[in-house]
């Protein structure tokens, strides 16, 4: 059982920066116990941010640093920025056992270069995978990968199965992991070569981590009937694109409906709660927070343009995946 941990924090990556990192943390801090954050980035502007947040102080440490790495620089040009940015001094502080897991809103491509150069893979993993959090009609789904590959083989594929399942084990103790491909159909002869090889590797071999569910297609992700659904990084990021226009499409034209008429905002007044509830279902800062999967510690990606409380919420994702022993159930599970 992990009693204290803590975490690195970047805390000039991604839009508003610090101000939404350092309330975040006021947010997060407020309902756990027993966190250590360590924040890298300008302390002229975080420590009147903590003073400002009413932030206890007895668990918090500033690293000062005046560079950090900008929403448009590339990921190499980023890397060469050199080690003193915030992002690279809060991978180095995971990278030298000072910190258990480490958080930023910036620059993905940044994150991505800077977090390998500095970690190790866990050994048999090719490929690392971003993988996020999507709800569905009965709890909550593991997509990956969700961009970090183009092109994926058989292996890499069943790697992130595993690491998938054990993502959602350690978030969702009480869960079995159930595995999908996603294809264009949920027949065996559906798909291109590599999704009907790892079709049959998956359906030939059992793992005591995950159930094998075969093909799951586009229009059933939000279903419930699997948890776990797996892809290259070009399908998945287009997915996951579609998914949140889709979603912010609903709720801008239902808001518009409900509004702009005198029944509707009578509607919308009756039913407050009812609305309430369907809002935060879609509300994607309640699921804020994505894990690169496959390093030996664990990274985690806030969405660069989520507010203070998505940025909380990317902060208990990592507290429950370091509680959860993510990356030991990786290791325990791995195939070689």
């Amino acid at each position: 059982m992990i009693n204290t941990i803590t975490i690195a924090v970047d805390a000039m990556g991604g839009d508003n920066s610090p101000k939404k990192v350092i309330e975040g943390i006021g947010y997060h801090q407020k309902k756990s116990k027993d966190i250590n954050y360590k924040i890298f980035g300008d302390e002229n502007i975080i420590l009147p941010l903590i003073d400002a947040y009413k932030i206890k102080k007895e668990n918090i440490e500033v690293f000062h640093t005046n560079n950090k790495v900008e929403n448009e620089d590339s990921a190499l040009s980023a890397a060469k920025k050199g080690k003193d940015t915030s992002l690279w001094l809060s991978i180095e502080s995971l990278k030298n056992n000072e910190s258990d897991a480490i958080v930023s809103a910036g620059n993905t491509g940044a994150l991505f270069v800077i977090a390998k150069l500095n970690l190790k893979m866990i050994q048999n993993i090719d490929k690392p995978a971003l993988s996020g959090l999507w709800p569905n009609k009965h709890g909550m789904n593991v997509v990956l990968d969700l961009g970090a590959n183009i092109e994926c083989n058989e292996k890499n594929l069943i790697d992130f199965s595993l690491m998938g399942s054990a993502l959602l084990k350690s978030l969702f103790v009480k869960e079995t992991p159930k595995v999908a491909l996603l294809n264009i159909g949920s027949e065996e002869l559906k798909g291109n070569a590599i999704i009907k090889n790892t079709f049959q590797k998956l359906k030939s071999k059992k793992n005591n981590l995950y159930e094998f569910h075969g093909y799951v297609e586009g229009n059933e992700i939000m279903d419930g009937k699997v948890n776990v659904i797996v892809t290259d990084g070009f399908t998945g990021n287009i997915a996951l694109k579609t998914a949140e226009g889709t979603a912010n499409f609903i709720t801008s034209e239902l808001k518009n409906a409900l509004t702009s008429t005198i029944i509707g905002k009578f509607s919308s007044f009756i039913n407050k709660k009812n609305l309430r509830n369907f809002k935060n279902k879609l509300d994607p800062r309640l699921y804020n927070g994505a894990i690169l999967l496959g390093l030996d510690k664990p990274v985690i990606k806030s969405h660069g343009s989520t507010d203070s409380l998505g940025f909380a919420n990317s902060l208990d994702v990592t507290e429950k995946i370091i509680k959860g022993r993510l990356i030991d159930k990786i290791k325990e599970n791995i195939i070689s």
